[in-house]
């Protein structure tokens, strides 16, 4: 598709809001010998979006500017590289582009072979969307970093998720359901019923002092905390800790990985860990299969139109969201 153009939501300075996205024309891009071409049907927002734009990930991210932002897209394949084995041309797939180039806003998009999966005709483009980031977050801290097993045969185990309004939080409940453990679930008084919905067993408004202090209803002491929430001192989480607790940090912090070094040195055996996403195909099919299962469901806060971005990216940057934003061309 050399020389062929698209419509794209591009911004061209870090540090400024929604004003500063225009939707406009710009080439189709071409994949490299390691990737596909994807025909955008869905694309999904992130908190990190809104902070890659922010400039506060830099020099790392963006890569360069002018910058078409998304990273989690779904679609159907029009171009393959030439060393692509995985996909062919008319596959629909879910995909991440990645924090440095991102793309996904966009008409066609381009995405890493290696980190592009098949998507069933079950799963909707909107539900495919709505995967990758968030969803690995939530598998990896909860299986690779805490050990739970999602079927079910490990030891009754007693979770809390923090800030279970925010899109890891929504996956982390129901994946830790499927590891057969009790569910303790912080969120906005206005999300109650529906973190209830995605399965906790118990849900605390974290506007209350009891929310703010951790603390669970049935005074149940913690083994796993995914920690979805903004940074809490270690002095509020250690008192409602199991002996071996644990805390994944899904959005570590300075003073989080202090924390760490510091228990580390002391040989304590309760420890707050960082956790740093890994992207991993496999993992992203593996939550594709339980979404067509209906094992998992997706969240979708709201939908927007690609050629009007501005209202999206506003609410993106509120963090008062309950799931996912959609935009579609």
């Amino acid at each position: 598709m050399a020389g062929k153009l698209m419509h794209a939501v591009r911004y061209t300075n870090c540090g400024e809001g929604p004003s500063d996205l225009k939707y406009l024309e710009v080439p189709v891009p071409t994949p490299k010998e390691d990737e596909v071409l994807i025909k955008v049907e869905a694309a999904c927002l992130s908190p990190s979006d809104w902070v890659i734009q922010q400039g506060c990930l830099k020099p790392l991210f963006p890569r360069e500017l002018p910058q078409i932002p998304g990273t989690n897209v779904a679609g159907e394949v029009v171009d393959v590289g030439s060393g692509v084995k995985n996909v062919k041309a008319g596959d629909k797939v879910i995909a991440i582009t990645g924090y440095a180039n991102g793309g996904g806003l966009a008409e066609f998009a381009v995405a890493k072979a290696n980190l592009t999966v098949i998507r069933p005709l079950e799963v909707s483009a909107a539900e495919g969307a709505s995967i990758p980031e968030s969803g690995l977050m939530a598998h990896q801290a909860l299986t690779d970093s805490a050990g739970l097993k999602l079927d079910g045969t490990g030891e009754p185990t007693n979770i809390l998720i923090t800030n279970a309004s925010d899109c890891v939080g929504n996956f982390a409940i129901q994946l830790a359901k499927l590891g057969n453990a009790h569910v303790t679930a912080t969120c906005a008084p206005e999300h109650i019923d529906l973190a209830k919905s995605l399965g906790a067993d118990e849900v605390v408004d974290q506007t209350t002092p009891g929310g703010q202090a951790l603390e669970s209803p049935s005074g149940k002491k913690y083994d796993i905390v995914i920690h979805c929430g903004e940074p809490t001192s270690w002095s509020t989480f250690e008192p409602h800790l199991a002996s071996n607790g644990k805390i994944f940090d899904v959005k570590p912090s300075l003073s989080s990985i202090k924390d760490y070094t510091l228990k580390k040195l002391t040989f304590s055996k309760k420890l707050l860990i960082p956790v740093l996403l890994n992207f991993k195909a496999e993992n992203m099919d593996f939550l594709v299969k339980l979404v067509k299962e209906g094992k998992v469901k997706t969240v979708i806060d709201s939908k927007y139109s690609l050629n009007n971005p501005e209202d999206a990216w506003a609410k993106n940057a509120e963090n008062k969201i309950f799931g996912k934003i959609i935009l579609e061309p």
